[in-house]
């Protein structure tokens, strides 16, 4: 098949062997996470009191959809919103001290199956796959372009 030599179809079945894996390790640490949840939550953590819109330009996630995973965070009990002082329209996000303590457990966890993410890759070889498909999307910081931003039914 002509696909399986193509860019789109083999990041396609990158993506599904990393969504699966991530489920795995997350149900194993007993974590009830997506990968989209775990990077708002990265993000959060990291800019607390970041507007909804910048977490999702963070994570380079559709701004409209944004408010359904930050949803579900804050069921969990890992976020808290509050109406921001500056602009009575926006949200800003908190983590909870919940939500600190999980990221605590859940990061070492995400950080080990990146390996197994790339499994059929030696070391100087994962780096280097690392390297390209970071120059491939440019910059990592940047939201992808419009109507393009990859949505998960998952998330």
């Amino acid at each position: 098949m002509r696909a399986h030599g193509m860019a789109g179809h083999l990041i396609r079945r990158l993506h599904q062997i990393s969504t699966q894996v991530f489920t795995k390790r997350m149900q194993e640490a007993g974590f009830d996470l997506t990968p989209v949840q775990f990077a708002a939550m990265d993000a959060i953590v990291t800019h607390p009191g970041i507007d909804q819109a910048g977490v999702a330009a963070m994570i380079a996630y559709d701004r409209a959809t944004i408010g359904g995973v930050i949803d579900r965070l804050e069921q969990k009990g890992y976020v808290a919103r509050t109406v921001s002082p500056h602009d009575r329209r926006a949200r800003e996000v908190r983590p909870t001290e919940r939500g600190m303590r999980a990221i605590e457990e859940i990061a070492p966890v995400v950080t080990a199956l990146q390996e197994d993410i790339l499994a059929g890759l030696d070391k100087a070889e994962r780096a280097s796959f690392l390297e390209l498909a970071a120059k491939a999307i440019g910059n990592p910081a940047d939201p992808a372009p419009s109507g393009t931003a990859g949505q998960e039914k998952a998330d």
